[in-house]
């Protein structure tokens, strides 16, 4: 429908980031993911009566490395706070968290998209301790882990600035890569250690005032995140087309269905009734450890982006889906010390070893210098491109010398006009319609005959030389 085209989603993330510390916010207990249920809490991350929370200064560490790496300002002077409500996966019914002193605020990262750079702002960063989980078990009722109660999290606001779920997305990408860098996080979204909250609202072209937000909760990948902000957007749109009005609600999204539906009004930050946390005292953050914080922060993404662009010549777009993922930018620089390839190179790594790669794990299984010389037989015209993914695909499985492969299974790129013409004038004989169909004015038909070529040379012709070739005869015809 096109009335689609006449509104714009207005999205802001809160983006919850559980950090890699050995134990819990205000506690003891261990951190590790897996345990058998009920078995790392105590009574202080279950907020029994008489205990006393002693925050772990590692989390403000964590926390102020995140707000540096994103252009945060630190406060000097910080506060925490009881966040109250009563909630099943929460048993003290309230939540040590930031409300009007955070940590970290006005900050911001920089977004490539196809079309260009995109700053988004960051409106604050602060502490807090997660919640628990609830298992549902279909027909019987619903347990409860408290394992994760009192794990730390940071949570990342950011400003409304976000216009498609392209963009959300890459602003996830970007953000989990800062973190990644950063070493505070595992990040690991399978396992709930980076999850994101959507607020999404629509409003028509040209219009400043936002329209009425819903938020959908507890979005742990990029694709549920994608799909559930397009979801979400055509239902709003629907609505208000429909003569309807949007309600501030906070909504799921259902990963079968691919649709998002109501779990409870949405509440406003005065029905949480925040008050000081009266068991902490203030978060006092020096210039001195201000500094050695940020001077132990390692190189962030956007230097490599830099360096990518610069020196290697790469496109930002290109540089920054490197540059997301630490260990493949590790990986890149080491095969780029062994070619002059830079480029092809990078567009092996995007276009193919990536789509190789298993889920959540980012092991090459070819060797930097291996890739690096299937980048120089490609650069110097010895194999082609498809040839170029044959055997990428061979070094997968075994990860061999792959100039040998080439040499061994005969697949150097032919190169020679005289064998060329010979396979071209071949398929233009044998495939008559097509030629007929490019006689009368269906180009398409050209790119039949070109791919019987390129089996007859077995997908070892020089494609730019074939295309002169047939181009050349089928004029003469």
């Amino acid at each position: 429908m096109n009335y689609y085209k006449g509104y714009e989603m207005v999205i802001g993330l809160e983006v919850h980031c559980e950090l890699k510390t050995e134990t819990k916010i205000f506690c003891g207990c261990p951190t590790s993911f897996g345990a058998e249920p009920n078995t790392q809490c105590c009574p202080v991350c279950m907020g029994m009566p008489g205990t006393l929370p002693v925050l772990n200064g590692k989390v403000v560490d964590y926390a102020i490395k995140a707000g540096v790496a994103t252009n945060c300002t630190i406060a000097k002077y910080s506060k925490q706070d009881r966040k109250n409500y009563f909630y099943p996966d929460l048993p003290k019914a309230y939540q040590i968290s930031q409300y009007d002193l955070p940590l970290c605020e006005h900050g911001w990262l920089e977004i490539e998209g196809e079309n260009g750079a995109k700053k988004i702002g960051i409106t604050r960063i602060h502490i807090e301790e997660d919640a628990g989980k609830l298992v549902h078990i279909p027909g019987k009722g619903t347990l409860i882990d408290c394992n994760r109660c009192g794990v730390p999290l940071i949570e990342i606001v950011s400003e409304p600035d976000i216009r498609s779920a392209q963009e959300a997305v890459a602003y996830m990408k970007k953000l989990r890569a800062i973190i990644l860098y950063t070493g505070i996080s595992d990040c690991k979204m399978q396992e709930g250690s980076l999850r994101c909250d959507v607020n999404l609202s629509v409003r028509k072209k040209g219009e400043e005032k936002f329209g009425t937000r819903t938020e959908m909760k507890n979005l742990n990948s990029f694709t549920f995140i994608q799909k559930a902000i397009e979801y979400e957007y055509k239902r709003q749109v629907d609505e208000l087309e429909a003569g309807g009005t949007i309600v501030q609600e906070t909504r799921r999204y259902d990963q079968a269905s691919g649709k998002t539906f109501t779990m409870r009004t949405k509440e406003d930050a005065n029905d949480y009734r925040y008050f000081p946390d009266p068991d902490l005292a203030p978060i006092i953050t020096s210039d001195e450890k201000l500094k050695k914080l940020t001077d132990s922060i390692p190189e962030l993404p956007d230097v490599r982006k830099k360096l990518y662009v610069e020196k290697y010549s790469l496109t930002p777009y290109d540089a920054e889906l490197i540059t997301n993922e630490m260990e493949i930018a590790d990986y890149f620089e080491k095969a780029s010390k062994c070619t002059s390839y830079h480029k092809i190179l990078a567009n092996l790594i995007i276009s193919d070893v990536m789509k190789l790669l298993d889920a959540d794990s980012y092991n090459v299984k070819i060797s930097p210098e291996h890739l690096a010389s299937i980048a120089e037989m490609l650069g110097t015209s010895e194999i082609n491109s498809s040839v170029g993914k044959k055997v990428i695909k061979a070094l997968w499985e075994n990860d061999t010398d792959p100039v040998k492969y080439v040499k061994d299974n005969d697949l150097n790129q032919i190169n020679d006009r005289d064998t060329l013409l010979k396979a071209v004038l071949s398929a233009i004989e044998s495939n008559p319609k097509s030629v007929a169909d490019y006689k009368k004015g269906k180009t398409a038909a050209a790119k039949a005959i070109m791919g019987h070529v390129m089996a007859k040379t077995q997908g070892r012709g020089n494609p730019v030389l074939i295309g002169e070739i047939l181009d050349g005869e089928l004029k003469k015809l």
